[in-house]
C-alpha cells in the first residue's frame, strides 16, 4: 500500500563549540517535499489510519523556518531527521481506522479517532507516578517518529481516542483535528491553578495561546483574560474570549497590573521579565512556547516576596484529551472557531508549509483535508 506524505529534510550539522545542542543548532538548510511512500507491513501495536483532517501547528512552521543569520531551523523540541530517509512531520489530527494491529484492543477498524501526540514508556520514573507528560523516555510523533502528514500513517494505537459517537458532521471532523493544541492549553490551565477571580494574561494568540484564553473564560472561571499579540488578524480571532487586546506598542504604553497568572504561548522570553513585577501574590508563570530563547528573571526578590511560581508546561496526557472531548461533547467550547483556512489536498498543504508568513501573518488554525 502507498501513502502520499509529506516529508521534512535538513542537513545535520550540529553548531561548533556548543554541548548538547538543541535541535535548533544541529539541522540546517530545511525543506519539505511530497513524496509516494510504500507502508509496510502493520507493526502489532500499531492502527493503519486514513487521515480525514490534520493540523498544522506552530512547531510545524518552525521545523521548516530557518534562521536568516545561521540557517538554522527555528524549532527547539525534540527531533531526529534522518539526513537520507527524513521525517514524515505532523502531530494534530483526525481519521477512520483501516486495519488495526494485532495486539491491538483499545480501538476497531472503522472507528473514528484522534492522536495524542506523546509516546510514552510507561517504565520511567515520571510515567510511574503518573507524570505521563514528563516520560524521561517521551518520542513526539511528527518529530522523532513519522507523524500524520499523510493520506494513509501508521500511528501506535496507545495515541488514539475513539471520537466515533461525537462525528455528526463535517464540523464535528474538523473540531477533532483541534483537541491535541487545545489539550496542550488545558493542561496550562491545570498547571497554573486557574479559577475564579484571577486575572489571567497571554502572551501569543496562536491556536494555543487563543485556547487558552478560551478554555480560562469557559471552563476554569477567570475574571479577567488579557492578550497580548502584534499581528492584528489573530487579534481579532481572540477577541470573544478575551476582556482586552494589547497589540506591543499598546500593551508597553498601557500595561495593566496585577496578574494572577502569565501564560507566555509566543515564543518571546521577554515577555516574562517585562511583566513579573505586577505579578500578584502567589501568582503563577508557565511557559509553553519553545524558541531556543533563553529566559531571563531579574526580579528575583518580588519572586521570593511574593511566593510566584514559575513552571515549564509540556503536553495534554493525564486527562486532558479525554476532557476536551467531552467538554466539546457538551457544548461548552467551540474548538472550530479557531480554523481560519483548510488545504484542500497534501500539495496545498505542503505549498503552506513552504510560505511560514501566510500561515502567522493570515492564519490561526490551518487544516489539510485528505481526500480519498
Amino acid at each position: 500500500m502507498k501513502s502520499s506524505q509529506i516529508v521534512l529534510y535538513a542537513q545535520n550539522k550540529p553548531m561548533q563549540g556548543i554541548s548538547n545542542p538543541g535541535p535548533h543548532q544541529i539541522y540546517r538548510k530545511p525543506y519539505v517535499a511530497v513524496e509516494q511512500r510504500n507502508l509496510g507491513q502493520l507493526d502489532p501495536d500499531e492502527i493503519r489510519v486514513e487521515m480525514i483532517y490534520a493540523g498544522l501547528c506552530g512547531t510545524d512552521v518552525h521545523l521548516v523556518e530557518e534562521n536568516k543569520k545561521t540557517g538554522y531551523i527555528k524549532g527547539s523540541a525534540p527531533l531526529f531527521i534522518d539526513e537520507n530517509y527524513g521525517r514524515v512531520i505532523g502531530h494534530e489530527g483526525v481519521g477512520k481506522i483501516i486495519e488495526k494491529g494485532s495486539h491491538v484492543r483499545n480501538v476497531d477498524t472503522g472507528a473514528y479517532v484522534t492522536f495524542e501526540s506523546i509516546i510514552v514508556c510507561h517504565y520511567c520514573d515520571a510515567c510511574r507516578k503518573g507524570r505521563f507528560n514528563q516520560c524521561h523516555n517521551a518520542k513526539l510523533l511528527g518529530l522523532e517518529k513519522d507523524g500524520l502528514f499523510g493520506n494513509i500513517v501508521d500511528v501506535p494505537a496507545m495515541l488514539a481516542h475513539d471520537i466515533t459517537d461525537v462525528i455528526g458532521s463535517d464540523d464535528d471532523l474538523r473540531a477533532m483535528a483541534c483537541v491535541e493544541p487545545a489539550g496542550v492549553a488545558y493542561v496550562a490551565c491545570q498547571n497554573t491553578g486557574i479559577r475564579g477571580g484571577d486575572n489571567v494574561i497571554i502572551f501569543g494568540a496562536g491556536p494555543i495561546g487563543i485556547f487558552t484564553a478560551m478554555l480560562s473564560k469557559l471552563v476554569f472561571g477567570a475574571s479577567q483574560v488579557y492578550m497580548v499579540e502584534p499581528v492584528r488578524f489573530r487579534r481579532e480571532i481572540a477577541r470573544p474570549w478575551c476582556d482586552k487586546i494589547y497589540d506591543l506598542e499598546e500593551f508597553s504604553s498601557n500595561m495593566p497590573l496585577n496578574f494572577d497568572v502569565v501564560i507566555e504561548a509566543s515564543g518571546a522570553m521577554d515577555n516574562v521579565n517585562k511583566v513579573f513585577r505586577s505579578i500578584n501574590a502567589n501568582g503563577r508563570v508557565a511557559v509553553l512556547a519553545r524558541s531556543g530563547i533563553p529566559l531571563q528573571v531579574d526580579a528575583v526578590d518580588h519572586m521570593i516576596t511574593n511566593a510566584i511560581s514559575l513552571i515549564g508546561s509540556r503536553g495534554h496526557l493525564c486527562g486532558a484529551f479525554s476532557d476536551i472531548i467531552n467538554l466539546y461533547r457538551q457544548g461548552r467550547i467551540p474548538l472550530g472557531k479557531l480554523i481560519t483556512s483548510v488545504a484542500e489536498d497534501i500539495n496545498e498543504l505542503a505549498e503552506f508549509l513552504k510560505n511560514p508568513d501566510r500561515i502567522i501573518n493570515k492564519n490561526c488554525k490551518v487544516l489539510a483535508h485528505f481526500k480519498e
